[in-house]
């Protein structure tokens, strides 16, 4: 039996595909006799923003993976490498707390950026993260960890949440998957080579200053958004 219940999400999967009909405005770009390119979509008049967006995303997937892949080891490592030096729990325990932050920082994402913008919200995480890396770099305190842990994790993972808006709202509906894609997955590039260049800088530079990359890289997404134009509101196509 506790075999056979990993079929039952490929069973949902059967069911959406089959029983949830797609949204009108697909169904009508489907049958347009004429859509735009993928060349034309991501392209033209929407190429200084699709490079904005891609390499905004290649710095964010910096960032959270050059943090977080090596934040456990600092945790963990003893003094005289770098580390804070706490116990397996202690560590297990503060990562815990901190994906809570991810978790609250991914859904409220979307009320605040519908309240005051994509954009602004965005930056605002984006600057936030920045700040918060900064400080979670700079103690050795068990209680200042706990309490910055999931703050940082808060405004450095729940941005991500809003990639799929901006990028929905910004691309026609006959093109937007492939779009998303290319401008996410652009940034996977950045993300694999984060890790191994943290973990060379943990050599030679120390824990504190290689965690902080991230803060850094941050920044920089941040000033892509001068690319990127505001979409809340905006009707999709």
């Amino acid at each position: 039996m506790k075999n056979w219940i990993w079929v039952l999400p490929a069973a949902l999967t059967i069911w959406i595909r089959t029983k949830v009909e797609e949204p009108r405005i697909w169904r009508e770009a489907r049958a347009a006799a004429s859509r735009p390119s993928i060349a034309e979509a991501i392209g033209g008049p929407m190429l200084v923003t699709t490079l904005a967006l891609a390499l905004m995303n290649s710095c964010t997937l910096f960032a959270y993976w050059g943090f977080n892949t090596w934040v456990p080891s600092y945790l963990r490592a003893p003094a005289s490498s770098g580390g804070i030096g706490l116990t397996n729990a202690t560590m297990s325990a503060l990562v815990f707390v901190n994906q809570v932050g991810t978790w609250f920082g991914y859904v409220t994402f979307g009320f605040i950026s519908d309240a005051i913008g994509r954009k602004r919200t965005y930056v605002m995480y984006l600057w936030l993260a920045a700040a918060f890396v900064l400080a979670y770099t700079s103690t050795s305190s068990v209680w200042a960890l706990l309490a910055l842990g999931p703050i940082t994790s808060f405004f450095a993972t729940g941005h991500f949440s809003g990639f799929g808006a901006v990028t929905a709202e910004l691309y026609p509906t006959a093109v937007r998957a492939t779009a998303q894609g290319f401008t996410y997955n652009l940034g996977r590039i950045a993300s694999a080579i984060a890790p191994a260049i943290a973990g060379g800088m943990v050599q030679t530079r120390g824990y504190p200053a290689a965690l902080s990359l991230a803060a850094g890289a941050y920044i920089v997404a941040s000033l892509f958004w001068i690319a990127i134009p505001e979409t809340k509101g905006r009707a999709l196509r």
